[in-house]
């Protein structure tokens, strides 16, 4: 299990969503990819990340990625459809 954590910042715009610390977390421990995820506010209430979150999710889920919403357990193409991702910018000839 590899988790993050939001690191504030009075200056806001300085500040890591825990998505970010989540995924240097996840480099620093081996790498790998995220199989599943959940997100909590401070009440412990499940949330969805933010879309620069998602996108960052998106660039280290594992194919077969659920998450967990308010709305129950979710495949990733159901939260994200159409990605944007590193196929993206491959270039073809």
């Amino acid at each position: 299990m590899v988790t993050g954590c939001n690191v504030e910042n009075a200056s806001y715009g300085v500040g890591l969503c825990a998505e970010c610390t989540l995924v240097g977390q996840l480099l620093l421990s081996g790498g790998g990819r995220i199989v599943a995820f959940a997100c909590v506010n401070s009440a412990g209430e499940i949330i969805m990340p933010c879309g620069r979150c998602r996108q960052l999710l998106n660039e280290f889920a594992a194919p077969s990625l659920r998450i967990l919403t308010p709305l129950g357990v979710r495949s990733w193409e159901q939260v994200l459809p159409q990605p944007f991702g590193p196929a993206d910018l491959e270039e073809t000839h």
